[in-house]
């Protein structure tokens, strides 16, 4: 019997730990980059006699597919991936592929924001007294897991491009954590595109799973009024009184489910700001779900230090805290940032612009920063957006010297945070690039 082929494009983490599995599963396996593979990476295929290319896409190779997983950087509108389609070739996700090869229990957690911190929780909560695995858009690919590990649990952090690649792909328990814009060019810049996206991640539930999502999200709460979803809802809210779910009760946060309820003070968490009250909620509910113990949620809350180049406190110098952000690609997730600012503050903004609208930044902006750090390529959008609120503004194209001009403006009491509220593709690799090099940049101060 002739094996099937699996063609992957794209030679990153998710690629390589799918041509892993599918070779393991008896495919004939093709990867096919348009770049460069890192040279890890390409060890690892030739280890296992995987056949690779780079630097080109070979159609002959590829429409000759059964089957095609696509990384999830690969725009849908791609001429190839649009001739895969035409030739009615199922074009999936890794997660969507690897999940057919486990019975785990599987938690995908999506949103614009808040969606690593909220995994990485929920994962350090569960390993207390589970046997699981955290992958997706975190760690080490979840195809490479399921071959390697095969853990009874994972906790999967999903992005939208992701969940466009799902057919069969069903979570026992989903979770969204909010939907701001983001990433709207590659949904034709319309923002119902990319919220019907976030919500693939019910799409195939049943009443059996569950569903978590912030119920104080307007653009969540309207999709829901409007659409059917099977599974059981848990909304989590600071804002109302949530019956089954979880909400905010005088600084405690409490947890009902099936009569079931469990309490703990904001107080004790490891995290700070409102947004990671509802991180905890949603963490907790997942936790609570899988039946861990009350006293392992607590603790687990307490000691929690957070996940890298998310508001992350990396040294203070002359008094003044540096705080690597790199992870705010986003305008939301600068909001965050912005409103847990107690100092006056010298903000490091710029990248790979996606469409962003910077009004509801201005009113932070305006209280709370005393200069601003362009790092972009482009930045004539924020000077046109901030030139008038603040005194100093400053355009720059590398890392060091923004840092080093903010240390010149930033006084003993004073902030400088980076966060840039774009993409990084500009100037650096990615968001990981991003923070490791200011995180450099302040330690070389």
């Amino acid at each position: 019997m002739k094996k099937q082929r699996l063609v992957i494009l794209g030679g990153g983490e998710s690629g390589v730990g799918t041509a892993l599995l599918g070779r393991a599963k008896g495919y004939d396996v093709f990867v096919s980059d348009k770049g460069k593979i890192k040279d890890n990476y390409k060890e690892v295929l030739m280890r296992n006699e995987i056949e690779w290319e780079e630097g080109q896409h070979t159609e002959s190779k590829i429409l000759n597919a059964d089957v095609a997983m696509k990384s999830p950087g690969i725009p849908d509108k791609v001429a190839l991936v649009q001739m895969l389609l035409k030739n009615e070739i199922p074009v999936l996700s890794e997660i969507e592929f690897a999940s057919k090869y486990t019975n785990a229990t599987l938690v995908g957690i999506t949103g614009s924001n808040g969606k690593t911190t909220t995994a990485s929780l929920t994962h350090h909560i569960l390993k207390q007294e589970l046997n699981v695995g955290l992958a997706g858009n975190i760690g080490d690919s979840f195809a490479k897991q399921v071959l390697e590990d095969d853990f009874e649990n994972y906790v999967l952090e999903i992005s939208s491009f992701q969940l466009d690649g799902i057919r069969d792909f069903k979570p026992r328990i989903a979770v969204l954590t909010n939907i701001t814009p983001d990433h709207l060019d590659r949904y034709d810049y319309k923002f119902e595109n990319y919220v019907d996206s976030k919500f693939r991640i019910a799409l195939n539930q049943t009443k059996e799973d569950y569903f978590i999502y912030d119920a104080d999200d307007e653009v969540i709460v309207e999709w829901l009024e409007s659409h059917d979803i099977k599974s059981t809802l848990l909304p989590f809210s600071l804002k109302k009184k949530i019956e089954n779910g979880a909400y905010l009760d005088n600084d405690n946060i409490k947890i009902t489910i099936d009569n079931n309820q469990i309490i703990m003070p904001t107080k004790n968490l490891a995290l700070e700001g409102k947004h990671n009250v509802k991180n905890a909620m949603a963490a907790s509910t997942v936790s609570h779900l899988l039946k861990i113990r009350k006293q392992t949620i607590r603790e687990s809350l307490e000691n929690f230090h957070g996940v890298e180049h998310r508001l992350e406190q990396v040294l203070k110098i002359n008094k003044v805290q540096y705080i690597n952000d790199s992870k705010a690609t986003n305008v939301n997730a600068t909001y965050y940032a912005l409103e847990s600012m107690d100092a006056p503050t010298v903000w490091i903004v710029g990248g790979t612009d996606k469409g962003n609208d910077y009004t509801e930044l201005f009113s932070f902006v305006n209280e709370k920063v005393k200069a601003i750090v362009c790092l972009g390529i482009d930045n004539e959008k924020l000077i046109e957006n901030f030139g008038n609120m603040v005194d100093v503004i400053v355009e720059t194209q590398f890392m060091k010297e923004a840092v080093k001009i903010a240390y010149k403006i930033a006084e003993a009491g004073d902030n400088v945070l980076l966060s840039p509220a774009c993409a990084s593709f500009d100037l650096f690799e990615n968001y990981e690039d991003r923070g490791r090099q200011f995180k450099d940049a302040v330690r070389n101060l």
